[in-house]
């Protein structure tokens, strides 16, 4: 080491030294802050401003739409290959020996010939396609029809004109049931029911005969339901509730100077709501027979009425007030008595929204029902008469989606599910067909993605298109039988996306809940010119109502939160406990408790993330949404300040109080101390951390005032906040251009800390 160390010595020396410390440190620290100041540049505005336009029509062979002949056996579809050029490709399913591809310059070439005129390859399109025994193919476009020869690709003479494709067919998206049909005059043409001062009348058609049925005079509303024999009707007798009127000032009218007072109808939780009840008269004792509603006292919604083949009794759903009882009733035409068929009493919540269906089949006397009794949203089949439980149709830890078709004369259902496939995300979506005993499982759809298909006009044959955010669609055709495989159609085209500056595919990403065994999964978006050696704000895009999940799952060319990604953030969406969809346990976690919003789950797994990552700076932390988003962002900052720097909460229902009735006893329940402690407007005096709230001044969906009652209360804690109205504006303003940029600024100035606008004038908005 000799010679390689300088011994300092004297005061002087020792002073320099210090000096050149200081100075390096120094000049490190402004590369470190220029480095920072990279992000949220002009450059990059720019760059996130133009991306959303630029991406638009930039995916190539991504869609099919098949155009099924006459038989079902054979199609075409249009295939785009880039923005100046496209095919035609016809399928032959039946009898299957590869794809015939048709260039549509060709087409145009002889179209250009035939007609003297060019023609725009955007705007051609093909009338009809079909294969000759010969194995040319014969085409109608543009008013002609004529001969293609697939081996030397050459048009040959013209041929008769062919007819229209048939469309395929989308899943029906359930099954009709035969509700009885409402109506005042009777099945048998001989009397009709009406109303008169407030009493129910019945009038023979021959006009000769009046039977008054009510004495009392506080009938407002008929709805009327006949059984099949005319022997009796039911009337749905409806009592009022009250009705709430919201109202608010138009600031800013288009079409004069002066402010307008706006209002309308709006009924909040609490608020005592219209119901309607069922009344049973006779026609043979022109009398009515009493009915006990012991069954049915508090309801939310009297629905489904229908009678029974043999007119002996009908049915209804009853679903009460507070969602906490959800049954089906059946009433006695002889002497009124009722009985509960099947009935759903969960500790929480009856997830009414998406979780109810039944289909009622007559000729089987059978009920298909729907239901999480077991802690899994699956199928039961029901004897249509005694309500017993004949089987289980459905069964494990994954969850019916939805029901596509009931076939009764093969008792058979199609259906859709998620979490079928333990090695998938378990909210893809795929399809299925199972028998009524619960045999005969079949999984339609294969692909590792979720899944949308259309079938074809006889159903023998389907279109399945399938993708994941990391993976751009896949179309296959299959059979319906059994869900083989066909051939694969296309696989999209993504090199013009990836050719683009500022466009990157979304990353998925899973962690463990708050339970330490629960799979949590969202997706990460980083900036097209991730640094991975520097470090970058997180931001995370929220909502977290319960009624659906919100991390997308399908391929897009655009995702909204690149608009801040390229600003130099990563941006993150998680679905936490308390969203819908999977278990009924991880839905619970909501139940009178909405301020909870799944936090527990998402900042363990944007610190995971953080792990695997290390350019995500958690200790600078952003959160936005609108809504129940825009309710779940403010939150951030109430109830987790320690985790959450800034957020900007749009149009939010910061108080379920002062929000519409139906969404939020759907999860609340009925009114209670609990609803005052998820209350935003109550916490609203913890704030710590940036925030900016906007709202429209005339949002019709959620109620302006539950944000202005938040800045009501911020001002007498003396919080600071940002706040931006909107005049003239509705529901999800916060989406806007202007509130968009306003956005980008605002996590630009608190997380990167960089001046929004610097020395520019800003990008452009339209």
């Amino acid at each position: 080491m000799k010679g390689l160390i300088k011994k300092v010595g004297s005061p002087e020396e020792c002073m320099l030294v210090r000096l050149g410390l200081s100075a390096a440190l120094i000049l490190c620290l402004i590369l470190m802050q220029a480095g920072l100041f990279a992000q949220g540049s002009s450059d990059d505005y720019i760059r996130a401003s133009k991306l959303r336009e630029q991406a638009e029509g930039l995916l190539c062979k991504g869609q099919v739409e098949g155009q099924w002949l006459a038989g079902g056996g054979a199609f075409w579809y249009r295939n785009k290959l880039s923005e100046k050029r496209c095919e035609f490709v016809y399928v032959d399913a039946d009898n299957y020996k590869g794809k015939v591809v048709i260039s549509g310059e060709k087409i145009a070439d002889v179209l250009a010939q035939e007609t003297g005129k060019k023609v725009d390859l955007d705007l051609l399109k093909i009338e009809a396609m079909e294969i000759e025994k010969d194995g040319s193919v014969r085409i109608s476009c543009e008013g002609l029809t004529f001969r293609m020869d697939v081996v030397s690709g050459k048009f040959i003479a013209a041929s008769p004109r062919l007819s229209s494709p048939v469309k395929g067919r989308k899943p029906e998206g359930g099954h009709r049931n035969r509700y009885t049909r409402r109506d005042n005059v009777s099945p048998d043409r001989k009397w009709k029911i009406s109303l008169n001062d407030g009493k129910i009348f019945g009038l023979s058609s021959d006009g000769n005969t009046r039977i008054a049925f009510t004495d009392e005079g506080n009938v407002e509303k008929l709805q009327i339901y006949w059984s099949p024999d005319s022997r009796y009707f039911v009337a749905m007798q409806t009592f009022a509730g009250v009705e709430r009127i919201v109202h608010a000032v138009e600031s800013s009218p288009k079409d004069q100077l002066q402010p307008r007072l706006k209002s309308w109808r709006y009924t909040k939780p609490g608020d005592r709501i219209a119901v309607s009840k069922p009344r049973l008269f006779s026609l043979e004792t022109r009398k009515e027979i009493f009915i006990s509603d012991r069954l049915y006292s508090k309801p939310w919604q009297i629905d489904r009425l229908r009678w029974d083949l043999d007119s002996s009794r009908f049915t209804f759903i009853y679903n009460e007030r507070g969602h906490k009882v959800l049954r089906v009733v059946g009433v006695s035409a002889f002497d009124g008595a009722t009985n509960t068929l099947i009935e759903e009493v969960p500790e929480t919540f009856v997830n009414y929204f998406q979780k109810q269906f039944v289909a009622f089949m007559d000729q089987r006397q059978e009920m298909i029902w729907m239901s999480e009794r077991d802690g899994w949203n699956h199928l039961y089949l029901f004897d249509g008469v005694s309500g017993k439980l004949k089987n289980r149709i459905t069964e494990g830890q994954w969850v019916v989606r939805g029901v596509d078709r009931v076939d009764a004369e093969k008792g058979q259902i199609w259906f859709r599910a998620c979490g079928l496939n333990n090695e998938e995300d378990p909210y893809h979506v795929h399809f299925c067909r199972i028998n009524f005993d619960g045999t005969g499982l079949v999984r339609l759809t294969k692909g590792d993605g979720t899944h949308d298909i259309r079938y074809s006009p006889d159903r023998r044959y389907f279109i399945d298109r399938y993708s994941r955010v990391d993976l751009p669609p896949v179309h296959e055709l299959r059979r319906s039988n059994d869900g083989s495989l066909v051939c694969e159609l296309e696989r999209a085209d993504i090199s013009q996306l990836q050719a683009l500056g500022g466009w990157r595919m979304p990353m998925r990403f899973t962690a463990k809940a708050r339970d330490g065994m629960t799979d949590i999964w969202g997706i990460i978006h980083l900036p097209s010119n991730l640094d991975p050696s520097r470090k970058y704000p997180v931001i995370e895009k929220i909502y977290a109502g319960p009624h659906g999940h919100y991390v997308p799952k399908r391929f897009y060319s655009f995702f909204t939160a690149m608009d801040l990604v390229e600003l130099g953030f990563v941006v993150v969406v998680i679905d936490g406990m308390g969203t819908n969809w999977r278990s009924k346990a991880f839905l619970d976690v909501c139940w009178k408790n909405l301020k909870d919003a799944g936090f527990p789950d998402r900042i363990p797994w944007i610190k995971a993330a953080a792990l695997k990552y290390p350019f995500m700076d958690i200790s600078r932390v952003g959160i936005y949404g609108g809504s129940a988003g825009g309710q779940n962002a403010l939150g951030g900052l109430l109830f987790h300040p320690e985790f959450y720097k800034a957020a900007v909460a749009d149009c939010g229902c910061h108080d379920n109080r002062i929000d519409k009735i139906h969404w939020n006893e759907a999860w609340m329940g009925l009114m209670g101390p609990h609803y005052a402690e998820s209350s935003n407007v109550t916490h609203a005096h913890k704030l710590q951390g940036k925030l900016l709230l906007t709202v429209g001044e005339l949002d019709t969906n959620v109620d302006p005032a539950s944000t202005m009652q938040v800045v009501d209360a911020l001002i007498k804690a003396d919080k600071d906040f940002d706040l931006v109205v909107v005049p003239g504006a509705g529901h999800g303003v916060g989406e806007t251009p202007y509130l968009r940029r306003r956005r980008q600024d605002f996590f630009v100035r608190n997380l990167l800390k960089v001046d929004p606008r610097g020395d520019r004038k800003g990008p452009k908005q339209d």
